[in-house]
């Protein structure tokens, strides 16, 4: 496994619940900012393997990324069982909502 993608990895597994994190920001912090769709393919191809918290990455609007309206219904789904709601525009406060694993890490 390239250390990128272990990198992604431990950073979606340590998204708690009720918080999200977005594809750019998770790439910006495994090391490479520019890799946010890298991110977006880590997530299909490993999210079961590695029992990910895959509903719980958004993108940077704080929108569900999902095309396929069976996908984004269930990670929709997902995300308000965990507590989080959604604006009158369909997206998530990236305010209110968003995860910053850098200060938790600088606050232990």
């Amino acid at each position: 496994m390239q250390p990128f993608t272990a990198r992604v990895l431990k950073i979606v597994q340590s998204i708690p619940e009720g918080k999200i994190m977005t594809y750019g920001q998770i790439a910006t912090e495994a090391g490479s900012p520019r890799g946010a769709r890298q991110v977006v393919r880590i997530l299909h191809t490993l999210s079961s393997k590695h029992r990910l918290p895959w509903q719980r990455v958004v993108n940077r609007l704080g929108e569900i990324a999902l095309q396929d309206d069976e996908g984004a219904s269930l990670q929709r789904l997902l995300l308000e069982a965990e507590g989080i709601q959604f604006m009158a525009n369909g997206r998530i406060s990236l305010e209110k909502y968003l995860h910053d694993s850098q200060a938790m890490t600088e606050d232990e």
